[in-house]
């Protein structure tokens, strides 16, 4: 058997052994080392492959993708710099807990630290923001290779969708000649194979035993005033939002829904859920007087940042934070009991039993602060379209059953804060792992690519960070609407301390850019609108849903003057909570 058989059926029965995984799509990123990989993904019939040049915009864009799948996507990418272009979304994904399976070229054992060109040391190069790496094997011919790289396949794809997602990294040390016999006899099978050559582990649900739920719910014993709070949760079930609503109906306690948790959009019952809680948590007053008995999260910390002054504030309140495997998302410190069950499990079997209900005026007080708030930004309309008008106005037109993916910094604050209940089913997307702002372009246009309509939301500052992750929409025709709120710079920076450092502030952190916009969706031949109203935007954004292929909706507002509207909102919500409804 000479170089090219071995090297084909080598890599052949690798690729084929991760579709049988269920690998469905794989980004490519051009290369030479990686040419034995990129071959096998392109020829196999049963996988879908998306080339993307730039590495970094690849990686989001396979984050993306797995995102809205929630499935594993594969990525391939030549030796040296190429795989080092991978780290911001691999730490990413990481902490959001998306299954990539990230698979890097390298240069054979004999050219590493020899000055070879295109070789860095890859080994074990995203650190601990992997959950599995391996070495492969240099290729050989006999049948325990084939099995060893079959049994390899199927662990990376079970690596990392197995517990708590993540990516899981395999390097290939590879020497020439890099090009593979398609004409070859069987390259996609096996001779010992039944179905697998390596059976995926069977993972069961977890849950609480009785006595443990018992412990859990006799520390609620007495206590009247509880707050049910669901995070960011990429990895709750289609089931889980009827579960935990329909608990907080029967105990009667509401819940703070973030952007994010699955809840603010659907068919599900809403009359519980509290998702002003942002804009009512930013008044000290109000959460003095809010003060809860115990809290039960589900997820992440939520995207709020006066949720979490909230925390902080109350850091003696029993506090449980149920996950559905493992880990420690709790960023205040306070002090924690975490649940380490399924939450529509956990859901179900709190239903069954037998718990007196709490508070209803404390559940009535809530719910009456979320009128006021709704009302304050539900009504009222600028001559010139605001930042959250701009998320009022997208809500009202989304299409059903699409995706809105978030940009992060202000972008995700206002879909927090003006983002309202609907019954109409909107999955919502961010990349809240490591909260940057680079790659989103990239992620929104990978979401997309899984074939359902995505709407992302970014700033100024984002969209330039990642504008070369527009060519992917352009090259592929992919339906996306991005809207684009342009403030000329970092608008969030503007609501923190460092705002009040006129010296040094736009240059450092205001940072304008002064670009014309237009011109990048010419470049890339977008669909391209300029609204200068919420009206006109509501229809500008239907147009672009019309549309096929990139769209991109510029709303340009002031900084100033969106910090001013925002905190005349929140005060005028505060005013009215405290004197119309006299509660002091």
């Amino acid at each position: 058997m000479n170089h090219t058989e071995i090297l084909t059926r080598y890599t052949a029965n690798f690729v084929d052994e991760m579709i049988q995984n269920g690998i469905q799509h794989v980004v490519i990123s051009p290369g030479s080392r990686s040419t034995p990989l990129s071959l096998a993904f392109a020829e196999h019939e049963h996988i879908k492959e998306w080339v993307v040049i730039d590495e970094r915009s690849a990686a989001f864009f396979a984050l993306g993708l797995a995102k809205q799948m929630k499935a594993a996507v594969a990525l391939v990418c030549t030796s040296g710099t190429a795989a080092a272009n991978y780290y911001p979304a691999v730490v990413e994904a990481y902490y959001s807990r998306v299954p990539l399976v990230i698979l890097t070229a390298d240069r054979p054992h004999e050219l590493r630290d020899v000055g070879a060109p295109q070789t860095i040391d890859q080994l074990h190069l995203f650190g601990n923001y992997v959950k599995w790496f391996q070495e492969m094997a240099i290729p050989e011919g006999d049948d325990g290779m084939l099995r060893y790289v079959r049994q390899k396949a199927a662990r990376a794809v079970y690596m990392a969708c197995e517990g708590n997602r993540g990516p899981v990294h395999l390097n290939f040390p590879l020497r020439e000649p890099l090009t593979l016999d398609f004409s070859l006899e069987g390259i996609w099978k096996y001779k010992g194979m039944v179905e697998h050559s390596a059976r995926i582990p069977l993972d069961g649900k977890k849950r609480l035993t009785e006595e443990q739920l018992e412990a859990f719910l006799s520390q609620l014993t007495n206590k009247k005033k509880g707050l049910i709070v669901c995070g960011p949760q990429a990895d709750a079930d289609e089931q889980f939002p009827e579960q935990v609503v329909a608990l907080a109906e029967k105990w009667q306690l509401p819940i703070l829904a973030d952007p994010l948790s699955g809840l603010r959009s659907g068919p599900h019952r809403k009359v519980n859920i509290i998702e002003t809680y942002d804009a009512l948590l930013k008044n000290k007053a109000i959460r003095d007087r809010m003060k809860p008995d115990f809290i039960i999260r589900f997820g992440a910390m939520p995207v709020s940042k006066a949720y979490l002054f909230f925390i902080k504030e109350n850091a003696t309140i029993p506090q449980f934070v149920v996950e559905n495997h493992s880990g420690y998302r709790e960023p205040t410190g306070n002090v924690t009991e975490f649940i380490f069950a399924d939450p529509t499990t956990l859901c179900e079997e709190l239903l069954a039993v037998d718990q007196p209900a709490f508070s209803e005026e404390w559940l009535h007080d809530w719910k009456a602060m979320n009128k006021v708030a709704r009302n304050h930004f539900l009504f009222g309309m600028e001559e010139k379209i605001t930042e959250g008008e701009a998320i009022r106005g997208l809500r009202e037109v989304i299409p059903e059953g699409s995706t809105l993916y978030v940009g992060n910094s202000m972008a995700v604050r206002d879909v927090d804060t003006f983002f309202l209940t609907d019954d109409k089913p909107i999955s919502v997307l961010a990349n809240r792992g490591a909260n940057g702002i680079d790659g989103m372009v990239s992620s929104g246009v990978g979401a997309a690519a899984a074939g359902k309509r995505v709407t992302l939301v970014l700033g100024d500052l984002s969209f330039f960070h990642d504008m070369n992750g527009l060519h992917a929409a352009k090259h592929y025709g992919i339906d996306i609407t991005i809207l684009l709120i342009n403030n000329n710079g970092g608008g969030i920076f503007s609501f923190l301390p460092q705002a009040e450092d006129p010296k040094h502030f736009e240059a450092l952190f205001g940072t304008p850019l002064h670009l014309d916009f237009r011109k990048a969706a010419e470049l890339y031949e977008a669909n391209y609108f300029a609204p200068e109203t919420e009206e006109e935007l509501k229809e500008d954004l239907q147009v672009s849903y019309e549309k096929k292929g990139l769209s991109i909706v510029e709303v340009k507002t002031d900084r100033e003057e969106n910090v001013k509207w925002h905190h005349e909102k929140w005060q005028a919500i505060a005013d009215e909570i405290f004197f119309k409804n006299r509660m002091v």
